[in-house]
């Protein structure tokens, strides 16, 4: 299956590159499961949403994905000094990760707006709904950011399911260990029903819970209270 970057930024090789090294020490490292390549759509704008265990996941889908998959990152990964300062930078720049300040309080926003601008350009843009690393191995009820993302940009989303990351590093852990994990790709959703209703809470809860109801029956994981009130952020 040829991989497609889909940005179409002069990044493109290095990224090329940085997989052409990663990749395969990933795969005798963590001997990676990995089903569904063949969901990813190749070419056009995609959000990929997926649970989240370890800082791990951000780096372990895009080296296993079929195309360029970018994700938010906290821009401080691009202010180290020294040679962990250089990795840092290489590695998330080489994956296409985009830089967002979280401090600022129009912080989450303007986040939307970055990915938004990279799904408009007919990228991939990874996600987690969850909005935060499990500390327990259970799947929270989805913030619905990712429903926003998805109806104003008019795109599919395809549920991620990750399992094992959370052995090769745990929250707090600083050097990742070897374990064996598998990345699960299932097939896109679209919102047919929902296009146009960005703005509605209603609309963007009920895309929200279909994409966590696909993540959970992927992930086999337990929720965590999906009994709360809708969530409009």
């Amino acid at each position: 299956m040829r991989e497609r970057d889909g940005t179409g930024d002069d990044g493109a090789v290095f990224y090329l590159l940085v997989r052409f090294v990663l990749r395969p020490l990933v795969f005798v490292v963590f001997r990676p499961t990995v089903v569904g390549r063949e969901n990813v759509p190749l070419t056009g704008p995609v959000i990929l949403a997926s649970n989240h265990l370890s800082f791990i996941d951000s780096i372990g889908i895009p080296l296993v994905a079929p195309r360029r998959v970018a994700y938010l990152a906290k821009a401080e990964y691009w202010r180290g000094t020294g040679f962990s300062g250089w990795v840092s930078r290489t590695l998330f720049t080489a994956l296409g990760a985009l830089p967002v300040e979280r401090q600022d309080h129009r912080a989450a926003q303007a986040a939307l707006d970055t990915a938004m601008g990279l799904l408009r350009s007919g990228g991939a843009f990874g996600i987690y709904p969850e909005g935060t690393r499990s500390r327990d191995g259970r799947l929270a009820r989805g913030k619905t950011g990712v429903a926003w993302l998805a109806l104003t940009a008019d795109c599919p989303v395809v549920p991620v399911a990750v399992i094992g990351t959370d052995r090769v590093q745990p929250i707090g852990a600083r050097w990742p260990r070897p374990h064996k994990v598998s990345v699960t790709f299932g097939e896109p959703l679209t919102f047919p029903e929902h296009r146009g209703q960005a703005s509605s809470n209603r609309a963007r809860r009920e895309v929200t819970d279909r994409v966590m109801e696909s993540i959970a029956a992927l992930s086999g994981q337990e929720r965590a209270g999906w009994g709360a009130k809708p969530d409009a952020a």
